[in-house]
């Protein structure tokens, strides 16, 4: 069976390592690269780090408006998968490249598998949850990592070729997660030590297209009587450069170029709580057993919520402020996210669906 994996920023690079080297025990894989992602420090280094086929196609499509990008993304994959006429279109998440590779395998009847299918933060203000809406109900196979994701399917009629599966992140965090330990020197480096400090991530346009959002986060930051570890996203660096931003960081807080997969394994392993407003990094924090503070009013991983290990905060200084000093979970972490099998249990069934098909 041929199928055609298309990926383009950083999330799906982690998502498709421990896919991808599953299915090529027994398939052929089209690896189509979109460039979404595109600098050396959010593509290039993902491939080396977790050993990740070199694609077969990089689109090279770079930044834009979203409508735009998108535009240019579905013809330039249309082109790739008419030359190379595969029996399936994987597609991970819920990025521009994500709904592109769902959109034109299905305008060409091409059958379309979602990894991570079923989320939903029900905000439509957010252009991931129309992109994980529009390319869930243009797929044939939904591989979903959580029961909430089953239900939220159903709640829109989904239930053919609905498949719980687990989340591949586990598989991929069960891989890398000694390796990081034993490779990555980045506490070192950024001059902390264990449980001493708090790690920020934010790149959603919600919180980084607002100066005053900014201010808040950064405030609350430095207010925090502890170094902050901040990698910082490329358009977030060009927000806060032009905001005049940079040039007033607290002093706590250590600015440091993206981290490659295996440093931000091991800076969010070891860090007190976690800050963010990545829906990846909430997740990895809660994998990790780390308190996490969501720079959002909603969240796609609720059960992270529900259990007690995440809390909504939005950008608010206060708010932030209170959940760095006292937020702490309560109970103890339960299972969420699968035994770490995601990946195998996809090849099965994708082998299993091509059979039918054929048979």
């Amino acid at each position: 069976m041929k199928i055609a994996s298309i990926v383009g920023a950083r999330p799906q690079f982690i998502k498709c390592a421990p896919v991808s080297r599953e299915l090529r025990k027994e398939h052929e894989e089209i690896l189509v690269h979109t460039g979404q992602h595109y600098d050396h420090g959010m593509s290039e280094v993902f491939f080396e780090e977790l050993a990740i086929p070199k694609p077969d196609y990089n689109l090279g499509i770079g930044s834009g408006t979203h409508g735009r990008q998108t535009g240019v993304m579905l013809g330039a994959i249309e082109d790739v998968l008419e030359r190379e006429k595969p029996d399936v279109v994987l597609v991970y998440g819920d990025t521009n490249s994500t709904f592109a590779g769902a959109l034109a395998a299905a305008k060409l009847h091409v059958p379309v598998a979602h990894v991570e299918a079923g989320l939903r933060s029900f905000d439509r203000r957010m252009p991931e949850e129309l992109n994980r809406v529009l390319t869930d109900h243009a797929s044939d196979l939904l591989f979903c990592p959580t029961k909430t994701a089953v239900a939220n399917l159903a709640a829109e009629g989904l239930t053919r070729g609905v498949h719980l599966v687990g989340d591949v992140m586990v598989d991929a965090m069960n891989y890398n997660r000694s390796i990081a330990e034993e490779r990555s020197r980045v506490l070192e480096e950024v001059g902390v030590g264990p449980g001493e400090y708090l790690v920020v991530t934010v790149h959603r346009p919600s919180n980084t297209d607002d100066r005053e959002k900014m201010v808040a986060i950064l405030g609350a930051l430095g207010e925090a009587g502890k170094p902050v570890v901040f990698p910082v996203h490329p358009r977030t660096w060009k927000c806060l450069t032009g905001y005049g931003l940079l040039t007033k960081m607290p002093e706590n807080i250590r600015v440091v170029e993206p981290l490659g997969y295996l440093d931000m394994i091991r800076l969010t392993a070891h860090a007190e709580k976690i800050l963010t407003d990545s829906g990846g990094v909430q997740k990895e924090a809660y994998m990790l057993g780390v308190p996490c503070i969501t720079l959002r009013e909603n969240t796609e991983w609720v059960e992270t919520v529900e259990t007690g290990w995440n809390v909504l905060v939005g950008a608010e200084k206060g708010r932030i402020t209170d959940a760095i000093r006292h937020f702490s979970p309560g109970v103890r972490q339960r299972n969420l996210f699968g035994d770490g099998n995601a990946s195998v249990l996809i090849g099965k069934i994708l082998t299993r669906h091509q059979n039918t098909r054929s048979g």
